[in-house]
C-alpha cells in the first residue's frame, strides 16, 4: 500500500486540514485510489468549495413567471419552458487551463463536454457559442493560442454537426499566461421528457456507454483547480483528447434510447470522469453503488483502478437502466458502434464499493464526498469605487481619427476571421449569423426563434466588481432585446484568480452581488453555470471575468431586428441618456493609454424601461435596425451598423454643452441606437413612455460623416475594421 506522505497528499491538492477530515470520515488512512477520488471530488473544479456560499445568493427562478424555470442549478444544465410543450436546455463551462497547455484539444474537448451536459438531459443540441480571452497580441504565445483554440472549437463543432453561432473575443495582458475558453451549448427538448441524474432502484444496473477509457485527462479537475507556474507545460498529459465523430454517434444513440422508457438516470462523464459521475448520481438518489472495474472498456493495457477512476477520456456517459432493459440499450449502442458495459449495480448502502481483479480497491461513503465537501467562507475585501474620470481629464482627439483607431483595435476589430472557420449554418435553422448583437436559431419546424449571446466587460469588473457584475447581466439582456427577443434566463461562467487572496475573493463577491441584483430586477434567473478559479500564473491574476450566457425567445419569426442598416434615408435615434462616461472606457485605454476610473453606473430600472420600450418598437415593426451601445459608445455603434449594412451615414454634432469625445465615445449604459423611417411615431412613443430619445443623424451615401469633423469613405472604414485580425494571424 502506498504510504500517505505529506508530499503525496499535497500533490493531490489536499490541505493538511482536509486530510484530517478524510481520516475522520474514513476512520483509517485512505489508499492511493481513495486519495485520488477525494482529490478530484474535493477539488475546486468539482466541489465549488470557495464559491458555493455565494452562488446560493443568485436568483434561480422568475418571480414574474414562476413556471418558466423547469430546472435550475444542480443538474447537468438548466431547463427553461418556451411554450408549446418545448424546453430550451443550456449551460456554459470553462476549459481554461487545458486550452493554454494544449489549445486545440483543450478547446475541442471543452466543446464536447458542454455538448454532453446538454444532451444528457434529453435535448438535441442546436447551437454552440464561446467566449474567448487571450493575452496581448504582441505576446509570443498569443497567435499560437488563438490559432489552436479557434481550430479546436471549429474542428469539434463542425464535425459533430452543431452550428457555432456566436460569442466574443478579447485581448488583454492579464490573460498572457492564462487564457479563458468558455463554451456554451443550447439544446431543445420536449418539456415532459427531461432526463435527470438521480440514481434510483436497488439492484438496477449501472451502465457505461461511449468511448473506451484511456489515460488522458487524469487529474484534469485537480489541474484546473490550481494556479499555473513555471512547470505548467508539464501538465500536458492532463489534457483530454476528443473525437467529435464519436460524440455525434453518442448523441444519436442517447437520444434514440431516450425515446424509450429504459433510462432511470443519466450523467455525463466530465471532470473527474467515472468518479464524479458515479458519486453524483448515487448521492442525488440516496443510493450506493457496487462497481466492477474489470468491466470498464479500456483502450490501454494494465490500467490501474486509480487511472480508471480519474481518467477524463471523452465521449463517455454513465446511466442507470430499468431492470430488463439492458438488451434493448445494448442493441442501440452497438448499432451506433459504441461501447456498452454493465459496470455495477445500485445498492442501499450509501457507499461506493469498487472492485478490481477480485479485490476491493476502494470503499467510500458517498455523501461526504459528493455533498459534504469542504466549504470555505473565505475572507474578502470589498473593492471601493475608484475616483471618477471627467471628460476634461481625457485627451480630446479628432472623432474620425479616434473612431478609426478604435475600430481597428484588437478588442473591436471584426471577428469574421474567427467565425468564418465555424460552420454556423449546419442544421439549416440559423436565422441571424455571428457578428450581430445576438445569434438567432429557429425552433425547428415552428415560427419561434431562440436568441443567444455571451457578454462581460472585465475592465469594468476590475474597476468596480459590483457595477461590473450588474453590467455583464444588463448587456446580455440588452443584446437579446436588440434583436427583439424576450430574455428568459442566463447561465454563467465565473472566471477569477486565486480565491485565497482577499482582494480576489472581493472581486468574486462584488461581481456576484451585482449579478444577483441585475438578475432580480431584470427578471433574468440563473439556471446553470460554472466557476473557474485559480486563473493565475506566477501570482498574476486575470481580470475578473464573469461571463454571462443568455437565452431569449422570439415568439414569431421573422419579427426580429438586426444591427445592419441597408436603407438610405432612415433617421438614427438614440434611446437612453448620454452623460459621456469615459471612466474604464475603450476610448480611455486606446486613445489616452489609461485603464483607470470608475465604470459607468448601471441603473437597472432604466435598463428595464428602455429595453421593454425598444422591444415593443421591434414587435410593432417600427425598428428593424437596432444595436445596443457598449464598447466605444455612440460613434462605434453607428460605424458597426454602417459597416454591417454597407450604407454610409451622417452623424450630428454633439449638443452644445457636451464635450465631443465624451458624447461620441462615452460608454453610458442602457442605450440603444435604432434606424427607422417612422421617426415621428417613435419619438411620440418615447415621450409617452418617459424614455429619453433624440435624433443623432441619418443614413445614406458611401461616406461616414461626423458633422463639423469630416468624413471617411465607408470602404476605408470597413477595411480598417476587417483587416486587423487576419493580418495578425498571417504574420
Amino acid at each position: 500500500m502506498t504510504e500517505m506522505t505529506p508530499d503525496l497528499i499535497a500533490e493531490h491538492g489536499i490541505t493538511p486540514e482536509e486530510y484530517g477530515r478524510i481520516l475522520e470520515i474514513m476512520g483509517r488512512a485512505p489508499n492511493l485510489t481513495e486519495l485520488g477520488i477525494f482529490s478530484v471530488m474535493w477539488s475546486e473544479h468539482c466541489s465549488y468549495k470557495s464559491s458555493k456560499t455565494w452562488l446560493r445568493t443568485l436568483p434561480t427562478a422568475s418571480e414574474e413567471d414562476p413556471g418558466r424555470v423547469i430546472c435550475g442549478p444542480g443538474e447537468n444544465a438548466g431547463v427553461v419552458d418556451i411554450g408549446d410543450g418545448q424546453a430550451v436546455i443550456f449551460k456554459m463551462e470553462s476549459h481554461n487551463h487545458p486550452s493554454y497547455i494544449e489549445p486545440y484539444q483543450g478547446a475541442a474537448t471543452g466543446v464536447g463536454g458542454i455538448l454532453r451536459d446538454v444532451f444528457t438531459m434529453g435535448a438535441r443540441p442546436i447551437a454552440n457559442l464561446n467566449a474567448l480571452s487571450f493575452g496581448t497580441p504582441d505576446h509570443p504565445r498569443t497567435r499560437h493560442l488563438v490559432a489552436g483554440v479557434v481550430a479546436g472549437i471549429g474542428g469539434y463543432g463542425n464535425c459533430v454537426g452543431v452550428p457555432t453561432v456566436g460569442g466574443e473575443c478579447r485581448f488583454h495582458e492579464s490573460y498572457d499566461g492564462n487564457i479563458l475558453v468558455n463554451a456554451m451549448t443550447v439544446g431543445l427538448a420536449d418539456a415532459d421528457n427531461i432526463f435527470y441524474s438521480a440514481a434510483a432502484g436497488v439492484g438496477n444496473p449501472v451502465v457505461y456507454v461511449g468511448s473506451k477509457t484511456g489515460r488522458d485527462g487524469i487529474h484534469g479537475a485537480t489541474m484546473a483547480s490550481a494556479e499555473f507556474n513555471q512547470d505548467s507545460e508539464e501538465k500536458r498529459p492532463t489534457v483530454q483528447v476528443g473525437d467529435p465523430f464519436t460524440e455525434k454517434l453518442l448523441i444519436e444513440a442517447c437520444l434514440e434510447l431516450m425515446a424509450t422508457d429504459a433510462i432511470v438516470a443519466i450523467q455525463d462523464m466530465g471532470a473527474a470522469g467515472l468518479t464524479s459521475s458515479s458519486f453524483e448520481m448515487a448521492s442525488k438518489g440516496g443510493m450506493g453503488i457496487e462497481m466492477n472495474l474489470d468491466a470498464v472498456p479500456q483502450r490501454e493495457a494494465n490500467m490501474t483502478p486509480y487511472e480508471m477512476m480519474l481518467s477524463e477520456s471523452q465521449e463517455r456517459m454513465l446511466m442507470v437502466l430499468k431492470p430488463g432493459k439492458e438488451d434493448l440499450a445494448r442493441a442501440i449502442f452497438e448499432k451506433w458502434e459504441l461501447d456498452f458495459a454493465i459496470v455495477g449495480r445500485l445498492t442501499d448502502s450509501g457507499r461506493m464499493v469498487i472492485t478490481h481483479r477480485g479485490e476491493t480497491v476502494a470503499d467510500l461513503p458517498i455523501d461526504p464526498l459528493a455533498l459534504a465537501s469542504p466549504e470555505y467562507d473565505r475572507p474578502w475585501e470589498e473593492v471601493p469605487p475608484p475616483p471618477p474620470v471627467t471628460a476634461a481629464q481625457v485627451r480630446d482627439v479628432d472623432p474620425i481619427e479616434a473612431l478609426k483607431t478604435l475600430l481597428a483595435c484588437p478588442d473591436l476589430a471584426s471577428r469574421r476571421w474567427i467565425w468564418e472557420q465555424y460552420d454556423h449554418m449546419v442544421m439549416g435553422d440559423t436565422v441571424a449569423r455571428p457578428g450581430g448583437d445576438a445569434a438567432i436559431v429557429r425552433v425547428h419546424g415552428t415560427h419561434k426563434g431562440l436568441a443567444m449571446a455571451c457578454d462581460v466587460t472585465p475592465r469594468y469588473c476590475r474597476a468596480h466588481p459590483f457595477e461590473g457584475g450588474k453590467q455583464a447581466v444588463a448587456e446580455a439582456w440588452r443584446n437579446l432585446t436588440s434583436v427583439g427577443a424576450r430574455p428568459l434566463a442566463v447561465t454563467d461562467n465565473l472566471n477569477f484568480g486565486n480565491p485565497e487572496k482577499p482582494e480576489i475573493m472581493g472581486q468574486f463577491v462584488g461581481c456576484i452581488q451585482g449579478m444577483s441584483e441585475a438578475c432580480r430586477i431584470l427578471d433574468f434567473p440563473v439556471v446553470s453555470g460554472n466557476v473557474s478559479l485559480y486563473n493565475e500564473t506566477q501570482g498574476q491574476p486575470i481580470l475578473p471575468t464573469p461571463t454571462i450566457g443568455a437565452v431569449g425567445l422570439i415568439d414569431r419569426l421573422p419579427g426580429h431586428a438586426e444591427a445592419a442598416f441597408h436603407e438610405e434615408g432612415h433617421v438614427l435615434i438614440l434611446i437612453g441618456e448620454t452623460r459621456g462616461h469615459l471612466g474604464a472606457s475603450l476610448y480611455l485605454r486606446e486613445i489616452d493609454g489609461r485603464e483607470d476610473g470608475a465604470p459607468p453606473p448601471v441603473d437597472l430600472a432604466r435598463e428595464r424601461r428602455h429595453g421593454d420600450f425598444v422591444r415593443g418598437l421591434i414587435q410593432d415593426s417600427l425598428a428593424r435596425h437596432v444595436h445596443d451601445l457598449s464598447d466605444g459608445g455612440l460613434l462605434v455603434a453607428v460605424a458597426e451598423m454602417a459597416i454591417a449594412g454597407g450604407v454610409g451615414c451622417e452623424i450630428d454634432a454633439p449638443p452644445g454643452a457636451s464635450p465631443r469625445h465624451a458624447w461620441y465615445f462615452g460608454e453610458d449604459q442602457g442605450r440603444y441606437l435604432i434606424a427607422t423611417d417612422e421617426k415621428d411615431e417613435v419619438m411620440t412613443r418615447a415621450f409617452q413612455a418617459n424614455v429619453p430619445a433624440r435624433t443623432v443623424g441619418h443614413t445614406g451615401g458611401d461616406q461616414f460623416t461626423v458633422a463639423g469633423s469630416g468624413s471617411v469613405p465607408m470602404a476605408d472604414l470597413a477595411s480598417l475594421h476587417d483587416s486587423w485580425l487576419p493580418a495578425f494571424m498571417a504574420d
